[in-house]
């Protein structure tokens, strides 16, 4: 039985807190893409069981943490999030991230198991590869971060999910835009341990049919990282097909939640 503790502020550090449950049976920590912020899942805590606290990290340089300096380090993020949420994993949680939030997501279950801590009952991985990008049968994308800024807003137009005002502003893009580039580095630097133990925690992955950026196969790559692979979930749309999606996608989230608790099946002889 979970004890019942006082719940959190609704906003503390990278934590927003976007709906306080006293006695939750679970915590769910949602992580935002590149250039993005907990913004992304605002309105996402009515789509989930009552029982359930939701809370959405933003990474340093944006919303309440503007002051704080840009990290541009996976490892350095992780080190970050992984003290941010100490007081907050005093009960079952879950991680899902999309994008950048899922490679994060993936490394700090990684840092956690590590580390002697208890890592998260699942792992939802949204629109973001496993795949190195150098693997057989995929196709290297070109780095983001070494781009222009017309190339680069050029790109986020392609991809959409960036508000046009963000993207045609110069005032909006001199303020935004550093922190693009920032999270881009992060990503396209970004290179797997090949000889990363596969982890024991469930790991389900999600994304967009039309994605242009990560299609099924590097999506399906997440089975060589897990012990327990719950298996590819495609929905109508490109990268940001969570937009459209976000009651269908929560309503599989608690799905595969579920089933991440069920035993894990025999080997076959």
């Amino acid at each position: 039985m979970v004890t019942r503790t006082p719940p959190h502020p609704p906003a503390h550090g990278a934590v927003t807190c976007l709906r306080p449950v006293p006695g939750a049976t679970l915590r769910l920590f949602l992580f935002h893409h590149a250039g993005g912020s907990h913004l992304l899942y605002r309105g996402w805590e009515q789509l989930f069981p009552a029982d359930w606290e939701v809370c959405a990290l933003d990474a340093p340089g944006r919303g309440r943490l503007s002051g704080v300096p840009l990290i541009d380090d996976v490892e350095d993020l992780v080190t970050y999030f992984a003290r941010e949420l100490l007081p907050w994993t005093d009960r079952p949680f879950a991680f899902f991230g999309h994008s950048m939030g899922s490679l994060v997501a993936y490394e700090l279950t990684r840092r956690l198991t590590a580390e002697g801590r208890t890592p998260p009952v699942w792992l939802g991985v949204s629109a973001c590869g496993a795949a190195p990008r150098s693997a057989p049968g995929t196709t290297a994308p070109r780095a983001r971060h070494p781009l222009t800024d017309e190339e680069l807003r050029d790109w986020l137009r392609s991809v959409g999910g960036t508000p046009a005002a963000v993207l045609d502003d110069e005032d909006a893009w001199s303020h935004f835009g550093p922190t693009f580039r920032n999270d881009f580095a992060l990503v396209d630097t970004w290179r797997p341990r090949a000889d990363a133990a596969p982890l024991r925690v469930p790991v389900s992955a999600f994304g967009g049919a039309d994605d242009p950026v990560v299609g099924w196969q590097r999506l399906a790559a997440w089975e060589g990282r897990t012990e327990r692979f719950l298996g590819v979930d495609m929905l109508d749309g490109g990268h940001f097909y969570l937009v459209r999606h976000r009651a269908r996608l929560a309503g599989r989230i608690t799905a595969a939640v579920a089933a991440a608790h069920l035993p894990a099946p025999e080997p076959r002889p």
